[in-house]
């Protein structure tokens, strides 16, 4: 779990609350609250998310049948401070033979799968010598 915690910015365009990225977590479930500030990134242009009251944002990997997408958040100028509460799931980074590869039923004959099997410290390997450069982990591994 990891909390976020965006104080009000008096020149908000001269900084981000959180740059370009997409999650590596299997799944990841965020609770935002009610500021405006996450923007999601789809046929190159940023798009604003509005907070719903309530609402989970929920990203999964799913063999590209929903795209987790590359975010960002914004600073904000509002006058109360942003807190996002985010659960992510994972396998860790322990060693472990294990190879992990598409969800059998969101695979089929039409709808093959779309990143080979790897482990988890083959991923691990991979995302570190990577970094944080905005891209998601998973290109690496497309078939």
């Amino acid at each position: 779990m990891l909390c976020h915690y965006y104080p009000p910015c008096p020149e908000p365009d001269l900084t981000l609350g959180a740059s370009k990225h997409s999650d590596s977590s299997f799944l990841t479930v965020l609770l935002p609250d009610q500021i405006e500030g996450l923007q999601v990134l789809r046929e190159g242009y940023w798009f604003d998310v509005p907070p719903v009251p309530g609402a989970l944002i929920i990203n999964l990997i799913t063999n590209d049948k929903f795209i987790s997408s590359e975010h960002r958040v914004l600073a904000n100028r509002a006058t109360k401070a942003r807190v996002s509460v985010a659960c992510f799931f994972t396998t860790g980074i322990r060693p472990n033979p294990r190879i992990y590869g598409p969800i059998r039923e969101l695979v089929s004959k039409d709808n093959p799968p779309k990143y080979r099997e790897i482990t988890v410290m083959e991923f691990a390997a991979h995302r570190s010598a990577k970094g944080l450069d905005g891209t998601s982990d998973l290109l690496h591994f497309k078939i």
